[in-house]
């Protein structure tokens, strides 16, 4: 019988030798680091020779906003790459690395699925070759010297009310949000009130996708703010001297790795943050190595575009010099009648008219991609329950909206049911119509910018923020903070900060809650509403569901 799920897809997989995947990239094998016979780094030294080389076209995928229905941005993702490749071109996969929290809390892999995966499936959704794990480490050895500092003298007059380093985890774990540490007498150091975001949301996250090299690595771990003096001067961790053992940690996670779809098309999968609490993109140094040795480069940003798309925008073509050829929108008539008001349990039955009001979600994100002047097509992701007139009526709302939409079947058929797909992507890439701007300039000022993000990404009515948060913008402003851009942390479900509010709302009120400066990273996060950066584990989580079989295999995890 032929495999059904995902993972017995993946297990019944032709994979190729890692170095035969390079090889289609022109990477020697002597510049790969196996892990295993699947999967390798590509060293720092075959990177660095490849500066002066060209760049391809790149692709972004993103997507409505995501539903309990399934939207498939990185299944799309993965199968456009393999259609690309399918007709002729020489085209590479850019994905993020997957988080343990979700992967056992209840989002599930992250390697996309059906005939459309990056593979190996197993290995990409646990601890893959331990990035994250080296990020975790490297973030709380700093947290480590911070108190420890402080134990042995506090030469450097740490304000020990004002430390904001706080340490990390990758797993989601509501207790460890807000702590006390250091109880236990005088040997335990100083007893404070602190706690854990999880791993994706670390500044040291941000930095490793954001860095172009390892001195830049180290540059931008040193620039990290972890506290104040009571003069409010700030103190770094380069002050502490961390920033080299940090990058000593970081060494080997800096490397892309490289991977391959099912159909052997060469995939990068590095960095992992989080687009509702980060900026949500796969690593700079990875989409730029594969853009350096390949025509056509597919990447994806996480969750919806209000959040991925303006982020890998704003953030990440902004400090990488990137300039994304075509963006793709991924679209399922399931996620769109959930839009329109259906209950989950309702979807298999047709509701055209639902479709039709909840493809307004759509057509705003079609708006917004458009305004950064990149070319828009929709990929409508099928579903076996969408009916013809369902389907239909996608197209049509795409085409109302101003882009061109194309029926995909690459989780059933592979790269033949995304072909036409690739066929019109490739064409856009190539006739270099693309005149990408970013949505606001340096120098507008950061409440500013915050506020644009606001109405014409999430058309907010209004912003809000306590006189504090206000104060503490300018500040930085005053400090030579001002000109970076701005990472919204927020709700992924909806264009506003209620993850209920559906649709294409309009005139509601963003409330911003915090504000961090991730002066290393090299930008502000404006966290809004009742969003968390340390995630909570659901009633039933997928953990309780996972285990080994009698044959050692993993059951459960997909």
């Amino acid at each position: 019988m032929a495999p059904r799920t995902d993972i017995e897809i993946a297990r019944a997989a032709r994979k190729l030798p890692i170095q035969e995947i390079g090889a289609r990239l022109d990477i020697p094998a002597e510049h790969l680091l196996p892990y295993g016979h699947d999967k390798a780094k590509v060293a720092q030294a075959f990177i660095a020779a490849l500066a002066d080389r060209p760049r391809g076209r790149l692709v972004l995928v993103t997507a409505i906003n995501p539903t309990p229905a399934g939207e498939g941005k990185t299944t799309t993702t993965v199968g456009l790459g393999d259609g690309l490749a399918r007709i002729g071109k020489r085209a590479a996969v850019c994905i993020r690395e997957a988080s343990l929290g979700p992967n056992f809390g209840m989002k599930g892999g992250a390697a996309g699925g059906g005939m459309a995966q990056v593979v190996p499936m197993e290995d990409m959704n646990l601890h893959f070759t331990g990035d994250f794990h080296a990020i975790t480490a490297a973030h709380n050895l700093l947290a480590a010297l911070i108190d420890n500092h402080i134990y042995w003298g506090n030469a450097l007059e740490i304000d020990e009310r004002r430390i904001a380093w706080r340490r990390v985890l990758d797993m989601n774990d509501r207790a460890l949000r807000d702590t006390v540490i250091g109880l236990g007498g005088v040997a335990n150091g100083f007893a404070r009130q602190t706690g854990f975001d999880i791993t994706v949301a670390s500044e040291v996250m941000a930095c490793l996708c954001l860095a172009s090299d390892l001195a830049d690595l180290q540059r931008r771990l040193g620039e990290m703010i972890v506290a104040y003096r009571r003069d409010r001067s700030p103190v770094f961790a380069r002050d502490l001297k961390a920033d080299g053992a940090m990058t000593v940690l970081l060494k080997d996670a800096m490397q892309p790795n490289l991977v391959q779809t099912l159909e052997n098309t060469p995939a990068f999968v590095h960095g992992g943050p989080f687009a509702n609490i980060a900026h949500g993109c796969n690593s700079v140094i990875a989409t730029d190595t594969a853009l350096r040795l390949a025509d056509i480069v597919v990447t994806e940003a996480g969750f919806g575009a209000d959040l991925g798309a303006e982020k890998f925008f704003d953030i990440k073509c902004r400090k990488a010099g990137l300039e994304p050829a075509v963006a793709v929108i991924v679209a399922t008539a399931r996620a769109l009648k959930m839009n329109g008001g259906v209950a989950r349990a309702d979807l298999g039955a047709e509701n055209v008219a639902a479709v039709e009001k909840g493809a307004a979600n759509l057509a705003r994100h079609i708006a917004n991609v458009k305004g950064f002047g990149v070319p828009v097509v929709v990929a409508i992701n099928h579903f076996h329950s969408d009916t013809e007139a369902e389907i239909a009526a996608v197209a049509q709302a795409a085409e109302a909206a101003g882009a061109e939409a194309f029926l995909c079947r690459h989780w059933a058929e592979g790269s033949a049911g995304i072909e036409p797909l690739a066929r019109r992507v490739a064409e856009l890439a190539e006739a270099g119509s693309a005149s990408f701007a970013p949505l606001y300039p340096d120098e507008m000022g950061l409440f500013e910018k915050i506020e644009t993000i606001a109405r014409r990404i999430y058309h907010a009515g209004e912003v809000i923020a306590d006189q504090k948060t206000r104060d503490q913008l300018r500040a930085w402003e005053a400090a030579g903070y001002g000109h970076l851009p701005v990472c919204m942390a927020k709700t992924q479900y909806s264009f506003s900060t209620d993850p209920d509010l559906r649709g294409a709302p309009s005139g509601h009120t963003v409330p911003v809650r915090e504000v961090r400066l991730s002066a290393g990273a090299g930008f502000v996060v404006a966290i809004c509403g009742e969003i968390m950066t340390m995630p909570g584990l659901p009633r039933m989580p997928a953990a309780e569901s996972i285990r080994l079989d009698a044959a050692g295999q993993i059951e459960g995890l997909f």
